[in-house]
């Protein structure tokens, strides 16, 4: 059959080579960086770019891309999809995606199919992605509406290309698992990096703290979303666990307030030296400093 892979980043992209090194289907990607459609088509981890013409022929349209991007995309393109093909997205958050997307196929006559793969790495983009990135991993499935033969047609693509488990939930059910199996574990990372002491730590970490801290070198912009969109989740996990590790406030509800702005997680009362304006802690790889969002003024940081 043929398959639509829109958006070939880390997760797109291994998608779309793991299916051409496992399969015989035919693979069409869509990249808004023409450079990476172009080296996708190179290296043939795609048979060809994807047009709106072929669009209307794919029975599978994979979309690995942001919430909002995935949204828009399946928006823009809803007249299009042929009828009857099966729209997934790869998104970590499912309800907001499931609400949406479920009315706009149900008036489209296309089937959407709600999906989660669970790996990854510390790294994004097409560069990092690799056939094998699936292999013994789990893929959620949140089928809302369509028929058992449309699930079974994924399942069947999806182990094929090395997912050993698949799990089927309700999007509200992924949605209050992943906020604590994934997105509380990089908000912990996150936060234990911001220590001071993590500017010493060369010659006394080891494995403990490298597990710790892989996944506090996140995709911001992506990650930011993911929070916002699962706000609710997110900050109804295991209170007691993480305000002695990332906030002073007894109710971990406050952290509400920060899902507006997720480097309000570890703002701090320190001002700058040169203007007075507020110092807002960042992290670059392992390098944790302070910088004025007033003037942009940088100093070392001092933690809390």
């Amino acid at each position: 059959m043929k398959i639509a892979i829109i958006g070939l980043g880390l997760i797109g992209g291994s998608m779309a080579k793991s299916i051409k090194e496992n399969t015989s289907h035919t693979v069409l990607g869509f990249d808004s960086n023409d450079s990476i459609l172009k080296k996708a088509q190179l290296l043939a981890s795609i048979d060809a770019p994807l047009t709106d013409s072929l669009l209307a022929e794919c029975e599978l349209v994979i979309i690995a891309l942001y919430p909002q991007d995935a949204i828009d995309f399946v928006t823009a393109k809803q007249k299009i999809f042929k009828k009857g093909s099966i729209v997934l997205d790869c998104c970590g958050v499912k309800q907001r995606i499931c609400e949406t997307l479920d009315t706009i196929s149900t008036e489209n006559g296309f089937v959407f199919i709600g999906g989660h793969p669970m790996a990854g790495l510390e790294h994004s983009g097409f560069d990092h992605s690799v056939p094998t990135l699936f292999h013994d991993a789990s893929m959620i499935l949140t089928p809302t509406k369509g028929n058992i033969q449309d699930v079974e047609k994924v399942v069947k693509l999806f182990t094929s290309i090395g997912f050993t488990n698949i799990q089927v939930a309700t999007p509200e059910e992924h949605d209050q698992m992943i906020a604590y199996t994934s997105q509380l574990a990089h908000v912990v990372s996150s936060a234990y990096i911001k220590s001071p002491a993590a500017m010493k730590h060369n010659g006394f970490s080891a494995g403990s703290y490298k597990d710790l801290t892989r996944v506090a070198k996140l995709n911001e912009n992506m990650w930011t979303e993911l929070f916002i969109d699962n706000a609710d989740f997110a900050v109804d996990n295991d209170t007691e666990i993480f305000c002695p590790v990332c906030c002073k406030s007894d109710d971990f509800r406050e952290w509400k307030k920060a899902f507006n702005n997720p480097l309000g997680f570890f703002e701090t009362e320190h001002l700058c030296d040169a203007c007075g304006g507020e110092m807002l802690p960042q992290m670059v790889k392992s390098h944790s400093y302070q910088k004025c969002e007033t003037c942009g003024h940088t100093s070392d940081y001092k933690g809390e």
